[in-house]
């Protein structure tokens, strides 16, 4: 699907009251001392789509614009100057996927790629009626798919990223975050019972602070059997006094008052999960072009300092679903440059087995 709004409106209003908290945390974060990184030769993924070194990168470019997600990727990535390991694309209900423009992009022997597939399976419907096996049918169609069309690939599977924002939390709803718990389970068991051992799954989290802090937020997550890797989808703002104005090291560190950061609490909960940033990007608002050099600069320092984290996936669009953010990444020649010299760190060198 495309995906839904980089936070959504509730969520904004509740963080205004932390938007100068994190811009006294991104010039902290500015002023400490950098930490230094060094990429490793010949890494590559195993069964798992883990690098053995290194890390991962990713895009899914295009968004809101309606233009075919793959030659907006390729266009992106001669923008940025880097193949993207990872095409991450967005379905549907019943949508047919992976399609056949996607499975040629990582057919691609000049440039591979691995898909990373997001898929709202309980579209028109809900969590508790996917759990209960009401649409099986669908989930076996997209088994059927896979197994006819893409069987010798590994791909990585995301199912309704970004729950939290989904969550309607009245028991008779359907859609509570034990709903989603069971739902999930039950696709990935069910797929993984009609022999797809192709497919890694991660659950994306939004990683709100508004979110974490809520009761329910404990029982979205799956299990350890059925969870491959552990996603994040998290944004900053470049543009200062702004909502969630910060550094890379902010939008992993989010947190409920008094809770522990989204990044540690993966790492301490899920020790053996390797981490996807599966959706991350610099913003600011339309028609105020800011300077992003400080938040692109920080990711390498932070990836330093965090080795659970395997795979980082930017979300370029040039206006958010609300139409007010602006999170391309050559939204001035500054920031273009600086992330070109982002992307063309050896960090990023990963070779997909």
């Amino acid at each position: 699907m495309l995906r839904k709004s980089v936070y959504s409106l509730a969520a904004v209003i509740a963080g205004l009251g932390v938007v100068f908290a994190g811009a006294a945390g991104a010039a902290q974060a500015a002023a400490a001392p950098q930490a230094t990184v060094t990429a490793k030769t010949n890494c590559v993924t195993d069964a798992k789509l883990v690098p053995s070194c290194n890390v991962m990168w990713g895009a899914a470019a295009g968004g809101f614009t309606g233009k075919p997600r793959d030659l907006e990727l390729k266009n992106w990535e001669k923008l940025s100057g880097r193949t993207s390991t990872i095409f991450h694309t967005y379905h549907k209900g019943d949508e047919k996927f992976p399609t056949d423009s996607e499975i040629a992009m990582t057919r691609d022997a000049a440039h591979p790629r691995v898909l990373l597939l997001n898929w709202r399976v309980e579209y028109g419907s809900t969590w508790r009626n996917v759990a209960a096996g009401k649409l099986d049918k669908r989930i076996d169609a997209f088994a059927a798919r896979v197994k006819s069309t893409y069987a010798d690939k590994k791909f990585f599977l995301v199912l309704n990223h970004e729950p939290e924002d989904d969550v309607r939390t009245a028991a008779g709803s359907g859609m509570t975050a034990k709903d989603f718990r069971n739902s999930f389970r039950h696709v990935i068991q069910r797929l993984r019972a009609q022999g797809l051992d192709n497919m890694v799954s991660v659950v994306a989290y939004m990683g709100n602070e508004k979110w974490m802090a809520q009761s329910w937020w404990k029982d979205l997550y799956p299990g350890d059997d059925v969870t491959d890797w552990v996603g994040l989808d998290s944004y900053v703002s470049a543009e200062p006094n702004y909502y969630h104005h910060g550094l890379f090291g902010d939008l992993l560190d989010r947190r409920a008052p008094g809770g522990t950061g989204f990044y540690d609490w993966a790492v301490k909960n899920h020790k053996s999960k390797p981490i996807m940033v599966a959706e991350w990007g610099a913003y600011h608002r339309i028609g105020r072009v800011f300077d992003k050099s400080a938040q692109f600069n920080s990711v390498l320092p932070e990836l330093a300092k965090r080795p659970a984290i395997k795979a980082i996936v930017y979300f370029d669009t040039k206006k958010d679903q609300f139409g007010d953010r602006d999170i391309s990444i050559d939204s001035s020649a500054r920031n273009l440059a600086t992330f070109r010299k982002l992307a063309a760190n050896p960090l990023f060198n990963v070779q997909i087995r």
